[in-house]
């Protein structure tokens, strides 16, 4: 588990690498505290977080606001169409959003955008795979399985962070379907 300003987050990972980081809630705390969990059906849970380390670190920098850009590897379990929306969630700049009708169009299917709605609430990967930055269609924060308060407060976090960095000589590059920070 991983305290959070937003709650805790339970971390899973395995040799391959992260393959699932969730913002707890009650129904959920209970799923993993009984050792399971339906994305992972063959897992052990131990409360040991030493292999995970440098993930948790980037998780605590980036609530601090020092982080923009986690570079972990990942292992998210799914099909070939989620993990290509999981992939095109990623690629969303730091700070910003990108409506789910946008999305669809970056993948070519302009008429999918419900259905990528559904796919970015399956992430198993909250934060490193930034679901909470794709929105609905007039700017909505419904949706988002952690909650509205928790993604407009991930939101404001980002921009506001987004703005101090800029402002202190940092921008935003977008590459290779990651976000970076260089400086100027």
């Amino acid at each position: 588990m991983i305290a959070s300003p937003v709650g805790l987050l339970f971390l899973a990972g395995s040799d391959r690498g992260v393959c699932h980081l969730e913002f707890m809630d009650r129904k959920s705390l209970k799923r993993v505290i009984a050792g399971h969990s339906p994305l992972h059906p063959g897992a052990t849970w131990t409360p040991s977080l030493l292999e995970l380390k440098p993930v948790v670190d980037q998780v605590e920098a980036y609530f601090n606001g020092g982080l923009v850009d986690f570079d972990v590897k990942l292992a998210p379990i799914g099909t070939d169409a989620q993990l290509k929306v999981w992939k095109a969630l990623r690629a969303i700049p730091y700070g910003e959003t990108v409506t789910y009708g946008d999305l669809a169009k970056r993948l070519k299917q302009p008429r999918a955008a419900r259905a990528i709605t559904l796919v970015a609430q399956q992430n198993p990967i909250a934060l490193i795979v930034p679901c909470h930055r794709a929105v609905g269609a007039a700017g909505s924060l419904a949706g988002y399985p952690g909650g509205v308060t928790r993604r407009r407060w991930l939101l404001e976090h980002e921009s506001a962070h987004r703005k101090r960095l800029e402002s202190v000589g940092e921008e935003f590059v977008a590459a290779a379907g990651a976000t970076r920070r260089t400086r100027r």
